[in-house]
């Protein structure tokens, strides 16, 4: 169900660079902030959740509030208008590590911990800003063309990895003195030969996986930086990818209108999800790509995904089955992306707008969560060494669909 949708004011005058497709959208992990890069090389940061107002409507355009009423009901979170002066195509929230943890920029409050946005822009570079006050804190430079997509290590370490058009990643660690203009760079990633559309860390900090205009997906070591494996099973370029909550699954998605859930551990393909058309009397044979997919998103309990594709669906796919659970019709979506606590949906459309819909709220079964707790830390390789029976295997390592 579409619970609230968002539009662009007013188009701002920008030079011919701007453009207001809306490629990113992203909340913050602890759920209080939702980024919106809604074209025209504007940010929005709004927090959330959204006014009562906006919810209870259909749609709503998003101007800059200002009145000292609204200001005391948001308590210290308002919102802001971040002016990246390029097209903004990726976003990615993290959090300052605590002051007793290490040295602190000088921009950010002392003694608290503070939430940062990277934005990655049309010239390669990543502009960081702090959420609350909404100031520039510094800029990333070393790509040489538009960074496509933006991943922080959940881990609150600070390590960014970045994805660009220049067919490169990128590893910064936002930590280091940034004095030098490429101090924080920690190591360039090669090994496409496409545009690289998409990075996902592992929750457990240990993969990374990048897509590419390729059939085939990355999967790389986030300790050596060095490449573990190809993932080959598309028939088209890789343009999505994500990981499942306990790092054990791994998602991509293609241009081939399949999402294929691999073993990151192994490489083994698990299963593929088919994007069929929706109505089968439709002649979708003149247009070759009408069910290619934009993006794919775990769910926060790692028992759904979302999926955006170009035949105006969003699908929520439950993991044990091979067809949807659910369908919403949406024009032109680009992104989507759940809420950190589950039970919503944001997605992000070619013409700017950004859009929240409910997702399927669900109790995860005890045999869940035990999985879950355990494939946080072992490896598929270590569950099947476990003296325990092979039905239980099977289980643990998500092969009993």
């Amino acid at each position: 169900v579409l619970l609230a949708e968002l539009k662009p004011g007013r188009p701002q005058r920008y030079d011919w660079k701007s453009s207001c497709e809306t490629w990113s959208v992203a909340f913050s992990p602890d759920g209080a902030w939702f980024a919106w890069s809604q074209g025209h090389c504007v940010v929005k940061l709004i927090p959330w959740p959204l006014e009562e107002a906006e919810l209870g409507c259909k749609t709503s355009e998003r101007k800059s509030r200002g009145s000292k009423a609204e200001a005391r009901s948001r308590g210290v979170a308002k919102e802001k208008t971040l002016e990246c002066g390029q097209i903004v195509w990726g976003l990615a929230f993290s959090a300052w590590p605590a002051a007793d943890a290490g040295e602190k920029d000088p921009a950010c409050a002392v003694g608290l911990a503070c939430l940062i946005l990277a934005t990655g822009l049309n010239d390669g570079q990543i502009k960081v800003w702090e959420v609350q006050t909404g100031h520039l804190l510094f800029s990333l430079l070393g790509h040489q063309d538009v960074v496509r997509d933006l991943s922080f290590a959940p881990d609150g370490s600070l390590i960014l990895v970045s994805a660009s058009r220049d067919k490169t990643l990128r590893v910064w660690d936002l930590s280091r003195d940034g004095r030098n203009a490429r101090g924080r760079q920690v190591q360039v990633l090669s090994g496409h030969v496409q545009w690289v559309y998409c990075c996902s860390i592992s929750p457990d900090c240990s993969m990374l996986c990048s897509a590419a205009g390729e059939k085939s997906a990355l999967l790389w070591s986030m300790r050596s930086y060095t490449l573990i494996r190809r993932l080959e099973g598309h028939q088209s370029s890789v343009v999505s990818c994500d990981f499942s909550p306990d790092s054990a699954l791994l998602v991509t998605a293609s241009y081939d209108a399949c999402v294929i859930m691999w073993d990151p551990y192994t490489g083994e393909q698990l299963r593929t999800l088919r994007h069929v058309p929706l109505h089968s009397a439709l002649d979708y044979s003149s247009e070759v790509h009408t069910s290619s997919l934009r993006s794919v998103s775990f769910s926060p309990e790692g028992l759904y995904l979302a999926t955006v594709a170009d035949d105006r669906l969003l699908r929520i796919w439950a993991l044990e089955l091979r067809s949807p659970v659910a369908f919403a019709p949406m024009t032109n979506g680009l992104c989507c992306m759940y809420f950190p606590h589950g039970g919503f949906i944001a997605t992000g459309t070619r013409d700017g707008h950004v859009q929240f819909w409910t997702a399927p709220r669900v109790l995860s079964s005890l045999k869940h969560l035990c999985r879950k707790a355990l494939r946080t830390f072992l490896t598929t390789y270590q569950v099947l060494a476990l003296p325990i029976p092979r039905k239980l295997k099977e289980f643990l390592t998500y092969r009993t669909f």
